[in-house]
């Protein structure tokens, strides 16, 4: 016959000993209660009695925080219009990386109200450089080729976008812009199926304020 472990028979015991004595003297628990019940009525009549206080404090909050946001909006609008100042002619587009072209694009789209701008070019970007939206709420995927005045941006190149900025990016227009230009048939491609290219010269009137923008 197998006997029962001593030590399970006492660990059991012990805990029903305490249970027994928490049943038997609930005071501690009761008191936790009422402390805290105490505590809550204290914090509302509080409430109630500084209510103007209160929503004073909540207002001066309020305007602080609008301040704070309409002073950092002002803060990058001037940064960007110093940006945008340096882009007044062609030059600065010549001596920019690549990824340096995409953030100018970028800037010069924000300048000229498109929102939700982001640049996104890098390895697996789909044909996608720059993406925002413009004034007028249609979807822009700009393509950034910073070449050289010897290099012309092919064919395709702009079959890429042409393959991708609808079903990929989603977006209703899509611009090619270079410190170059375009081949013919690259320029002919685009202007049969909607893309806009922008070349050096409309690149430099797009910066200076003196041409429109490509979603234009």
């Amino acid at each position: 016959m197998t006997r029962r472990p001593v030590r399970r028979r006492r660990r059991s015991t012990t805990v029903r000993r305490v249970v027994r004595q928490a049943k038997a003297n609930p005071l501690p628990s009761g008191i936790a209660a009422l402390v805290v019940l105490a505590l809550a009525v204290t914090m509302v009549r509080w409430l109630a009695q500084h209510l103007v206080l209160v929503a004073a404090l909540l207002a001066l909050g309020a305007v602080a925080g609008l301040v704070v946001l309409r002073s950092r909006a002002r803060t990058r609008r001037r940064e960007l219009e110093a940006r945008t100042a340096q882009l007044r002619h062609i030059g600065p587009f010549l001596a920019m990386t690549p990824k340096a072209f995409e953030h100018a694009l970028a800037d010069l789209c924000r300048r000229d109200g498109c929102t939700k701008v982001t640049v996104v070019g890098g390895a697996g970007d789909l044909a996608a450089d720059v993406l925002a939206v413009t004034p007028t709420g249609q979807r822009l995927l700009i393509q950034a080729k910073r070449y050289g005045p010897k290099t012309f941006v092919g064919s395709h190149d702009v079959q890429k976008v042409n393959g991708t900025y609808r079903d990929v990016h989603h977006c209703d227009l899509a611009a090619v812009v270079t410190t170059s230009s375009f081949t013919k048939a690259a320029a002919a491609f685009c202007t049969q199926v909607g893309i806009r290219t922008v070349d050096r010269r409309a690149l430099a009137l797009w910066a200076d304020g003196r041409g429109g923008p490509p979603w234009a």
